[in-house]
């Protein structure tokens, strides 16, 4: 995939690598989700129940951040969509297991372990399941669809994504070409809203109905990043981007208890979401090259799965002794640290671990159960190696 990154004039992009700038943006994605959760959101650790009282001045701003989400979808729709061309379904399998859970199962642990030896828990609702009862279906991260309550309110985005990830692999079973993909974006954004109309509950949940619209844009916008602009393809991203406003302004402003500003607001914070994707796939900030977002990009996903962990633990317990802004600082250096603790002593390992390990199985199954020959053994060939994965997504 990486000798198919163009420059804004055509040419390849040089050096292979990732699409730093969505590092970045994934980054500031799970930035405002996390000021979001800390600042502008009714949460029992902060006194009185609500971060917002604690912090009027960034709430009424941060009260939005839940759009963060919005922008992480569109991401994921460009990445995958990137990740899986070309890919034969195991192996898109295989690539998004070994990114996804091995720093999910330490979220997953880490919430637990923060109940049981600071008894730091906060229940979802009257009668809602203890973390106990939790866990193990939590580890699969089914826990949604068995009708068990999550460990932490924000694992339903990943829910939303292991949705998408089944399509995707259903699509490579067809073998994604850029024709089939614009049928495919078009056939799955008109059936979900058919779908809506008919209130047909399962076909709902399979075409994941209430976020198609950000998936299939992002799709659009990698199409155009790597095949240039095409009418058709920005008419369905301009569709997409009227449903996905609209599905926001109705679903999220009975939850928001916010102001009548709102019902603009809100549509204004997605439409700057996909002119920034507009600028991706347009190739206008492939500029943003430094480093450092490379390491920004890794660390989002942890950093999205343990910072609401962090600020029911530490939240209790500092408050009496710091101010709020101290707090504050605390909350987020520690989830920035934890994160890249994370990334570097277990997601690196995992996936040097799992990566070979799922080759082999792999090998095993398309072989009809038999033990492959060894590449390079018999064949004469040499190994195969990972395909590059540019700047993926939870």
């Amino acid at each position: 995939m990486a000798a198919e990154k163009r420059e804004g004039d055509g040419r390849l992009r040089e050096g292979g690598g990732r699409l730093r700038e969505l590092d970045l943006l994934r980054f500031v994605a799970a930035a405002v989700v996390m000021l979001h959760h800390y600042t502008g959101v009714p949460a029992p650790e902060w006194p009185g129940g609500s971060a917002r009282r604690i912090f009027p001045e960034l709430a009424p701003v941060t009260r939005y951040g839940f759009l963060g989400v919005e922008l992480f979808f569109l991401i994921s729709g460009f990445v995958i969509l990137m990740s899986a061309w070309g890919r034969r379904p195991g192996d898109f399998i295989a690539s998004r297991f070994t990114r996804l859970f091995p720093a999910y199962w330490v979220g997953v642990s880490l919430s637990l372990a923060a109940y049981l030896v600071f008894n730091s828990w906060v229940p979802f609702g009257p009668g809602s399941d203890g973390p106990l009862k939790r866990f193990l279906p939590n580890l699969t991260m089914l826990q949604e669809g068995v009708g068990s309550q999550r460990m932490e309110i924000i694992y339903w985005t990943l829910y939303v994504e292991l949705h998408f990830y089944v399509l995707v692999a259903l699509f490579c079973c067809w073998g994604i070409t850029y024709g089939r993909c614009v049928g495919f974006m078009t056939g799955w954004l008109l059936f979900s809203v058919f779908a809506l109309e008919a209130n047909a509950g399962f076909v709902k949940v399979v075409l994941l109905w209430r976020y198609v619209p950000f998936f299939v844009a992002g799709m659009g916008f990698f199409l155009i990043y790597r095949y240039g602009s095409n009418i058709i393809v920005w008419l369905l991203i301009a569709a997409s981007w009227a449903l996905g406003c609209y599905y926001d302004v109705k679903y999220n402003l009975p939850d928001l208890i916010a102001p009548h500003s709102s019902l603009y607001v809100i549509p204004a914070v997605v439409t700057v979401i996909f002119a920034v994707m507009a600028l991706v796939a347009t190739h206008r900030l492939s500029w943003l090259r430094w480093r450092f977002f490379t390491v920004l990009g890794l660390v989002t996903y942890p950093l999205y799965l343990v910072h609401q962990t962090i600020s029911r633990t530490f939240v209790p317990r500092l408050l009496p002794h710091m101010n709020r802004w101290e707090v504050l600082a605390v909350l987020m250096t520690s989830a920035l640290l934890s994160a890249y603790l994370i990334h570097v002593l277990v997601e690196r390992p995992a996936q040097r671990l799992l990566r070979p390990k799922l080759r082999e199985a792999l090998a095993k199954i398309r072989a009809g159960g038999a033990m492959p020959p060894e590449p390079g053994e018999s064949t004469g060939t040499p190994p195969p190696e990972d395909k590059p994965v540019l700047s993926e997504r939870p």
